[in-house]
């Protein structure tokens, strides 16, 4: 675009900052995404602890062989099949009842399993490769909503901004063109000169 100085002073439009605003919003995003990514990890931390206190690893012993679940009931890649086992829990309480085991688990089999404090199966406590990956996607998709929301408003604003100035600029250079290129103006007519 040519930069052409007209009798008033004015000079074409320029494009408003965009690349420090868009700069700002990705710092932004990444602020929020390692605060998010932070927190997560601490509430987790606590859960698991919390967890933690509630759970115990005893031995279990299978009273069975192992069966693997239906197809349907299948998830994942890692493969849980299902076994009755025997164990005590709190101590000299004998309790019984069916166990996830390895594929294939064979009778007799000492396996170890996590119970409650009522000494029923029940999940581990969480690892510290959970919650890294739980924490990591949480990081990741908050900054990316913050990236994409601030983005999408700075260019919004950008584009009003911009249409703004050069309707303003348009204004201008229809009173200043016909000036400047040496044309008449319209509703002007040769007769019109003041010879």
């Amino acid at each position: 675009m040519l930069h052409q100085e007209s009798g008033s002073g004015a000079t074409p439009p320029t494009r408003p900052p965009g690349r420090a605003a868009l700069l700002l919003v990705l710092l932004i995003a990444v602020i929020c995404g390692a605060v998010a990514a932070g927190s997560l990890w601490s509430a987790g931390s606590k859960a698991d602890r919390e967890l933690a206190v509630h759970r115990h690893q005893v031995t279990a012993t299978t009273t069975g062989p192992a069966k693997d679940p239906p197809v349907a009931t299948r998830y994942g890649s890692k493969l849980q099949a299902v076994a009755p086992a025997v164990w005590e829990q709190p101590e000299n309480v004998r309790r019984s009842g069916s166990i996830h085991v390895p594929s294939r688990t064979p009778e007799g089999r000492a396996v170890t399993i996590w119970v409650d404090d009522a000494g029923s199966p029940a999940r581990p406590p969480g690892s510290a490769a959970d919650r890294a990956l739980t924490s990591l996607s949480g990081g990741v998709a908050a900054a990316g909503v913050t990236g994409v929301t601030g983005a999408a408003v700075v260019l919004l604003v950008r584009r009003r901004t911009e249409g703004h100035r050069f309707a303003a600029w348009e204004r201008e250079w229809e009173q200043v063109e016909p000036v400047w290129s040496g044309r008449l103006r319209r509703g002007s007519g040769a007769g019109d000169d003041d010879d």
